[in-house]
């Protein structure tokens, strides 16, 4: 009888003429990447993404070769139309991908650009299945779950780890175990183990601890519950990582351990901390890392000297937090304030700043739907700079403009993106050039334009067609506050997503009356970064920065304007501008 892994070897994309249909990249070496596997139980929200990245970034600090991807239920193909209310912001990776929020913490946490071979949904996986099936590449079988919709997610993955010629892909699965929509997704792991072989995947149960207050006292049982149901489905956990708000007891491992016949010591702990970055030295402590190294024989391709030097650096960074000598309070003011995932970059931006310039940054939400003329002045009292962050539509578009007015005459330190951007142009249009009814025709089809869709752009049809997306190079002006910002830098690299440019009919009377256009797209007529010379800090861009903000790199935009605003509210001549405390921080 043929041996199950000689028949499996041979098989490689479609045949009829076995039950182990599972395609398989041409050149793919089995046992060559390995897969840890993060799920959830309980409830979604746990931060999956943030303990995947976290452990991630241990085994990459080790000099193992790690490659992430995000596994989502939904049937959306990218994550571009949804609503931030409903899923927090869309992240915007270089070549363009409208992806999960997740995949910005896997870039901060890793250090590294990822791409569309980093994320997935179940749109995609039945997009590219149908696809096949039209082509007839499925040789008159009748397409079902199993095996073709299990058998494209595990194409993906043993793609991704050739491509990345990682050691070990990381994969997240969105939700929790017990969503119908995810159940394919955790029958293809399943299946990738069994085709894998021992020591080729590792499990991670990520589930939640309650502790009611009226009964004072953690109770493990829905978290036995979630993990029984991740076991009927035929997976074994290897480790168990418990959240909740303060460390789990000894008693609660305990019960979790002989419920779910995982080790004691492979049950951890991974309650609340107040810095995601303290998280990685959370996790190297409970020595989950070496677990992993561990159950997966990883051990040989681990470098010491390496993992030194990176977790020095590591160390570094956060012993930096909690350690600021200034405070400062930033306004955003945006329209989906009532949800903060929504502006998850722009936390994650400032708090990169907040540690870089030893600054404690404070955050006011401000709902710019109902601030006018009359208001915005006590809507601002208490903040010592604002962001107006991205955005799409009308409304909250008046009261951005007013926060914009405010912060240009009263010399308060400002940062606009995107919307933001585009939103200080009008303003300075109407209140300085006196175009009274200035605005963008996204807003006010009846409007003077000076935002709007640039003819080559309406060429483009559908929604989301005439987007500018992904990653750009941004030409720097000479002599300017952008150019001072990065340090001479004749060219940057930001990420974008929109699709209205200032109309460049109006670009030399926007710069004749003292705004200047710092940074423009190489070799065409759309502006990029704005800026006023004579103000403390006023700058916007039609990127968004945050994107590629890292706490071991730190936005020099977002670093600027804390600065600024530091020197605004201390009014300390000690203390540096933006321009001399970014450029003292890149020497």
């Amino acid at each position: 009888m043929t041996d199950n892994k000689e028949l499996l070897a041979k098989v490689s994309d479609v045949t009829t003429e076995t039950e182990y249909f599972s395609p398989i990249p041409h050149g793919y070496k089995k046992g060559k990447t390995k897969y840890v596997i993060v799920m959830g139980t309980v409830m979604s929200g746990l931060g999956k993404g943030i303990f995947s990245s976290c452990l991630a970034k241990l085994m990459k600090d080790k000099g193992i070769k790690v490659a992430p991807i995000k596994l989502e239920g939904y049937l959306n193909i990218d994550s571009g139309t949804l609503n931030p209310f409903r899923h927090g912001e869309v992240f915007v990776l270089d070549d363009g991908m409208e992806c999960d929020m997740d995949l910005g913490t896997y870039e901060r946490m890793l250090n590294q650009d990822l791409s569309r071979s980093n994320f997935s949904t179940s749109g995609q996986i039945y997009s590219d299945v149908l696809n096949k099936e039209r082509h007839g590449d499925y040789l008159g079988r009748d397409v079902q779950m199993i095996p073709h919709i299990t058998g494209e997610v595990k194409l993906k993955l043993r793609r991704l780890a050739m491509q990345s010629d990682s050691d070990v892909v990381f994969v997240e699965i969105g939700g929790t175990v017990g969503d119908l929509e995810n159940a394919f997704y955790i029958e293809a792991m399943r299946e990738l183990a069994y085709e894998e072989g021992p020591g080729s995947c590792c499990f991670v149960a990520l589930t939640y601890i309650l502790a009611p207050k009226t009964l004072g006292e953690q109770k493990s049982k829905a978290a036995q519950l979630g993990i029984r149901e991740l076991m009927e489905k035929g997976i074994q956990p290897d480790i168990i990582a418990c959240r909740a708000d303060n460390e789990v007891s000894e008693t609660v491992r305990q019960k979790i351990s002989v419920f779910s016949n995982v080790p004691f010591e492979d049950v951890f702990s991974m309650h609340d901390s107040d810095s995601i970055y303290k998280i990685p030295e959370m996790l190297k402590d409970s020595a989950i890392d070496t677990e992993v190294i561990k159950k997966l024989g990883l051990e040989v391709k681990q470098n010491s000297s390496h993992e030194a030097k990176n977790w020095s650096l590591w160390q570094n960074l956060t012993n930096k937090i909690d350690k600021q000598t200034h405070e400062i309070t930033i306004g955003i003011t945006g329209k989906y304030t009532s949800v903060r995932d929504s502006y998850a970059s722009i936390i994650n931006a400032l708090e990169h700043a907040e540690i870089a310039l030893g600054c404690k940054v404070n955050i006011q939400w401000i709902e710019v739907t109902d601030i006018n003329q009359d208001n915005v002045a006590s809507q601002l009292s208490e903040v010592d700079g604002i962001i107006v962050p991205g955005g799409f539509g009308v409304r909250g578009t008046e009261g951005k403009i007013e926060c914009i007015r405010y912060a240009r005459e009263n010399n308060m330190p400002y940062l606009g993106l995107c919307l933001g951007f585009q939103m200080a142009v009008v303003e300075f249009a109407r209140n300085v050039c006196g175009i009274s009814n200035a605005n963008s025709s996204e807003i006010d089809a009846n409007c003077k334009a000076v935002i709007d869709i640039l003819p080559e752009q309406k060429k483009i049809e559908g929604l989301g067609g005439n987007m500018r997306l992904g990653g750009r190079n941004i030409e720097i002006k000479k002599g300017t506050n952008a150019d001072k910002l990065f340090g001479g830098k004749e060219s940057v690299r930001l990420r974008f997503r929109h699709r209205y440019e200032v109309d460049p009919a109006y670009i030399e009377q926007l710069e004749k009356e003292g705004l200047t256009f710092s940074g423009k797209a190489p070799d065409q007529p759309i502006m990029q970064i704005l800026e006023i010379s004579d103000h403390p800090f006023f700058m916007g861009t039609q990127a968004h920065p945050c994107l590629t903000s890292r706490p071991l790199r730190p936005d020099r935009f977002f670093l600027g304007l804390v600065a600024a605003s530091r020197k605004c509210k201390y009014n300390d001549e000690s203390l540096p501008s933006a321009i001399e405390a970014v450029k003292a921080l890149f020497e």
